[in-house]
């Protein structure tokens, strides 16, 4: 297991913007399906449900999520840019139970 200080703070990305190319494709989650990241902050792993992955034209990944970064339940909303080495994969969405709504099984990757 690393020590905090091999781990880096993941760093937040800037929004999409019109220069940066095609408008990315957007995944989101309902509350209560949604998957989640662990994010390495103020020394311990934090647990941040995804609410939206984006897909940028140019092959990066983003995913926004809401996260407690201090640990004290302020929870703040932060974009990260996919893979970093101060983000793992928490768990993944629950599986739909039936019909076509797949937006709930797909996971960070």
């Amino acid at each position: 297991m690393s020590t905090a200080e091999e781990i880096p703070e993941p760093v937040t990305a800037r929004p999409w913007r019109r220069e940066d190319g095609p408008r990315p494709k957007v995944t989101t989650w309902p509350p209560g399906r949604r998957p989640a990241l662990a994010v390495w902050s103020a020394g311990a792993w934090r647990t941040a449900p995804v609410m939206a992955r984006q897909d940028w034209a140019d092959g990066r990944v983003f995913y926004q999520v809401e996260v407690d970064l201090r640990g004290d339940t302020l929870v703040s909303c932060r974009m990260y840019q996919w893979p970093q080495p101060g983000l793992r994969v928490a768990y993944d969405a629950p599986r739909s139970g039936s019909g076509p709504d797949q937006r709930g099984t797909r996971r960070p990757t």
